[in-house]
């Protein structure tokens, strides 16, 4: 037995221990986001709008995170990933807040609710509705599935953003418990800060330009391109140099990438014009300070759709991607209220010139068949069902 199975045995025989002795505390709160990489997403915001109400005064609120240096507001309690303070509180929470899966090992007890506030709308296909297994974890698809539906078993309320991500959820994660019709807590900033002084105050944190139109890039990860479990690359075909001639003048360009890519890019040759958006960068944010949305098959459509503004999917790998990799729940090509293109030459004149009253009908089908939740209210919503289920040892 080598030595990573053992401290995997000892880390799991740690926390049964903490199960066996100690008792669930209802005043702690217990945040994940990301697998621990960022502080960010839904439960960012449900743990602001605790803040807000004063609340992370009344309880302990824990946040799990790689790097217990990040700045988080607020009165709370930072705690190492996989750490044994993490062991110990997970035990004893009364809340687990959580946007991912959080490790397969762990019981969650009677006592303890868990709100799953997943990170997005499904366009490429999940868990028991996929097909094919691509992905760094070397597995079966079977074996991947029955994983993943241990998992999902676990989870007492799931978030939504409309009808269609509901209808998904049922499917793809096998849930049967209460799906809440709430909306997305990080898309609340999008309704109460989409205005010039927020606008140009977020653009100022993080030094950017105020005289050029924002192109925000933000593809999705490619499944079978990886360094290793759970570490991706950075794929794209974009000709930056051809988007630089043609746009440097006007636009710079923000490239967030999916927190899963660690790919150590050199974007010196683009100073000026690209910008590389760590992951401190809140990408909701970065919405709210964009012009013009690019990506390719990744669920951020679904929330920069909110703020009305010019989206263009740049599918160069459509087929491989919908064949061989993921597939998908819909037709792009039909549902999509913008230009999909699949070469530079399409990709620059797209952004150039994108007619915003040839796509507006499309657009509003779109936000009703895929955002109708969204009310810029569902952080409330979350924290009044954690108060709920705080308060009494009912559900």
């Amino acid at each position: 037995m080598n030595i990573r199975m053992i401290i995997k045995k000892l880390v799991i025989f740690s926390y049964h221990i903490f199960l066996k002795v100690l008792p669930v505390n209802n005043k702690v709160i217990f945040f994940e986001s990301s697998v621990g990489r960022n502080y960010s997403g839904n439960p960012k915001y449900v743990y602001e709008e605790l803040i807000n109400q004063g609340l992370d005064k009344k309880f302990k609120c824990v946040w799990s995170l790689e790097d217990t240096n990040l700045e988080i507001p607020g009165n709370v309690k930072k705690i190492k990933r996989a750490g044994l303070a993490y062991l110990y509180y997970l035990a004893v929470a009364k809340i687990w807040i959580c946007d991912t899966r959080l490790p397969a090992f762990l019981v969650k007890r009677p006592e303890t609710t868990y709100i799953q506030l997943w990170h997005g709308t499904p366009l490429k296909k999940l868990a028991m509705d996929m097909t094919t297994l691509c992905m760094s974890e070397k597995m079966e698809l079977s074996e991947y599935k029955r994983l993943f539906k241990k998992n999902t078993e676990t989870w007492d309320y799931l978030i939504s953003q409309s009808d269609y991500t509901t209808e998904r959820f049922k499917s793809c994660f096998d849930f049967k418990k209460e799906i809440l019709f709430t909306g997305f807590p990080r898309n609340d900033i999008l309704f109460k800060n989409n205005n010039v002084k927020s606008i140009e105050s977020i653009k100022k944190d993080y030094s950017i330009p105020l005289n050029k139109k924002i192109i925000l890039y933000a593809p999705t990860w490619r499944d079978d391109e990886f360094y290793e479990n759970g570490i991706y690359k950075f794929s794209t075909q974009i000709d930056f140099d051809l988007l630089k001639k043609e746009l440097g003048n006007t636009h710079i360009i923000l490239v967030k990438l999916h927190y899963l890519v660690n790919d150590p890019v050199d974007w010196s040759n683009y100073e000026g014009f690209v910008y590389k958006c760590d992951h401190l960068w809140d990408i909701q944010q970065l919405y709210l300070i964009s012009d013009i949305l690019v990506t390719d098959y990744s669920s951020v459509i679904f929330d920069y759709a909110l703020l009305k503004r010019p989206m263009i999917i740049y599918a160069y790998d459509y087929e491989k991607y919908r064949d061989n990799l993921r597939g998908f729940y819909f037709n792009i090509f039909e549902e999509f209220p913008g230009p999909i293109v699949e070469n530079n030459l399409d990709l620059v004149d797209s952004i150039k010139n994108y007619n915003c009253k040839y796509y507006s009908r499309k657009y509003k089908e779109f936000l009703d068949k895929f955002a109708s939740f969204d009310d810029g209210n569902a952080s409330s919503k979350i924290v009044d069902l954690i108060l709920k289920n705080t308060y009494s040892n009912k559900r």
